[in-house]
């Protein structure tokens, strides 16, 4: 889950929706009432202390997909998972690469004569090496900076210039072009995939780089250096691939503002001035000048297998036409300990409210009067906290055909308080599927927020972009801050105490207090947009200028 999942809105209103929206959202009958005190009680269950945080292949992780099991049968869903000797199971199996250092790793930065070590989580946060190496060692690797790591045909634009990276570091800066001016051909303040340190170190993997260091500062990134830290120092999870260096190159990790502005400047260079021109098409590629790396560690690799958990309502007219609603079940599981000693990562409201709409949401399906023409899936992925692995591994090995997916609607960190007057996205692209739920929302009297803070790059931190990087019309709902009772302020008041004291947090625990009165409110209208697809044969697209258009276009012949 992102922080912005509860962070402040700017209420605002919108232009009309597109005809295609309107037309999905002719009236239809009342859509079904939601129990708070069942949401309430599943949210309180999942995040109890027996389930220890719920972490991917812990006795949390058995606990948690028995349970959800237990309540999608009760649910009155079918199984929807794996073929298990021609019939379905109830879950997934996901292979999962784990990986963790064994001891200390040893880095040293280099310049002319002049030797620094390197602290780890201080001043450089490297990742357990996932290219599927069980040592690393370099030795005086040069280093090159290649501004934000970009190459983008497209829109004319290419970081590399042909340089060669084959035994290299690559330095690179974090977000994309556009994030100081606010204009230019990457959207300008609105984060593009090019932005996201995912790409970076995919990018570079692809050119044949031996490692990249990203340059952290807060405000591209988004989050704070003890952010990077946690992330990336301890245990490693990616899913299971045929060639991992084809993504991963062997040295991955984050390194603070003032040692890559250090690190120029021994080299000769000015860190601004080298930024500034990396927003320009005649940025060239700097190889820095006597400056090296060199890294020594072991890892231990292991291959565990988690389990997404899979229901289904299959259709009755075109069963392989497949809506789908997403949440994640995997929180930290057991850390660190706060101030108090509690070293349970509960995960109350990320994800157990998700979880506990997921739920119910198959519960309304599966006792509607008549069953929907489409099938509708309901899948609670695993590994979302360790990088969208859960939904990844989905994307990668469908159970149900992509091209034939009609949308994705994923459920993460909802408000467990009172009723909005409005809601929200995380992040934002341009698909009929956003009009679409935006024109039914006002029939439940909610309004639609945008992003405020689209450079962030919210829309590629939750498990709907494992399916939108793959064609598949994808948005991931947000609870809204204008509340009925108090307003923006109190909206705002409650986001800012979540991130601040439960956020990633052993606090983030059931409370009584919670009235779930928003969820009830607000998960009809995820219902009927659902329904409304379900009952259609209307294909969502994407926007004209979208990124994700093109690769859904590719599938468009196995939707006719």
């Amino acid at each position: 889950m992102t922080i912005q999942r509860l962070a402040s809105y700017l209420l605002c209103g919108i232009g009309l929706a597109s005809g295609a929206a309107v037309a999905l959202a002719a009236a239809d009958p009342p859509a079904p009432r939601f129990d708070p005190q069942r949401l309430s009680q599943i949210v309180k269950t999942v995040s109890g202390d027996d389930f220890e945080g719920r972490a991917p292949a812990t006795p949390g992780e058995a606990k948690t997909v028995d349970y959800l099991i237990a309540q999608f049968k009760a649910a009155g869903l079918a199984p929807g998972g794996d073929l298990e000797g021609g019939r379905r199971g109830w879950t997934q199996s996901v292979p999962l690469v784990k990986t963790e250092f064994r001891g200390p790793p040893q880095i040293t930065l280099q310049v002319g004569t002049q030797r620094d070590a390197l602290a780890q989580g201080e001043q450089i946060a490297v990742r357990a090496a996932l290219d599927g190496s069980t040592a690393v060692s370099i030795q005086q690797a040069p280093l090159v900076f290649v501004g934000y790591g970009v190459s983008a045909p497209e829109r004319r634009w290419d970081d590399y210039k042909g340089v060669d990276l084959k035994g290299k570091i690559a330095v690179v800066l974090v977000n994309d072009p556009d994030f100081e001016t606010g204009s230019g051909d990457f959207g300008g303040k609105a984060m593009t995939y090019y932005g996201r340190w995912t790409y970076k170190f995919e990018e570079a993997a692809r050119r044949g780089a031996l490692g990249v260091l990203i340059v952290h500062e807060t405000a591209p990134a988004a989050y704070g250096w003890a952010t990077v830290k946690n992330s990336n120092t301890a245990t490693m999870l990616d899913i299971e691939r045929e060639q991992p260096a084809s993504v991963h190159p062997k040295l991955e990790g984050w390194i603070q503002r003032d040692v890559a502005v250090d690190l120029l400047r021994r080299a000769g260079l000015d860190f601004e001035a080298q930024k500034k021109l990396a927003q320009t098409r005649e940025f060239q590629p700097q190889l820095l000048k006597d400056a090296s790396l060199s890294a020594e560690y072991a890892i231990d690799r292991q291959v565990i297998v988690s389990k997404n958990v899979v229901g289904r309502v299959e259709g009755r007219k075109r069963p392989d036409e497949t809506v789908i609603y997403s949440a994640h079940w995997d929180h930290l599981g057991v850390g660190a300990p706060d101030a108090k000693g509690d070293r349970i990562y509960n995960g109350a409201v990320d994800n157990g409210t998700g979880l506990a709409a997921l739920v119910e949401m198959g519960r309304a399906f599966a006792s509607a009067r008549r069953k929907p023409e489409r099938s509708v899936v309901f899948l609670a992925v695993t590994a979302e906290e360790r990088g969208l692995l859960g939904s990844e591994f989905y994307g990668a090995k469908p159970l149900y055909p992509l091209g034939k997916t009609v949308a994705v609607l994923n459920m993460d960190a909802l408000s467990p308080e009172g009723p909005a007057r409005n809601f929200s996205t995380s992040g934002s692209a341009v698909s009929q599927l956003q009009d679409l739920l935006v024109a039914q929302a006002r029939g439940f009297g909610l309004a639609y927020a945008p992003d405020p803070h689209p450079e962030a790059g919210y829309f590629f931190r939750s498990d709907h972009f494992s399916f939108a990087k793959r064609g598949v019309p994808a948005l991931s709902f947000a609870s809204g801050n204008d509340l009925v009772n108090g307003g923006l302020a109190a909206g705002e008041a409650a986001s800012k105490a979540y991130t601040a004291e439960r956020y990633h947090q052993p606090a983030d625990e059931w409370r009584a207090d919670w009235s779930f009165t928003g969820m009830a409110h607000d998960l009809p209208l995820l219902y009927r947009v659902g329904e409304t697809l379900a009952n259609s044969r209307r294909w969502p697209e994407w926007g004209p200028s979208s990124e994700f258009r093109a690769v859904r276009e590719a599938s468009r012949a196995e939707r006719r």
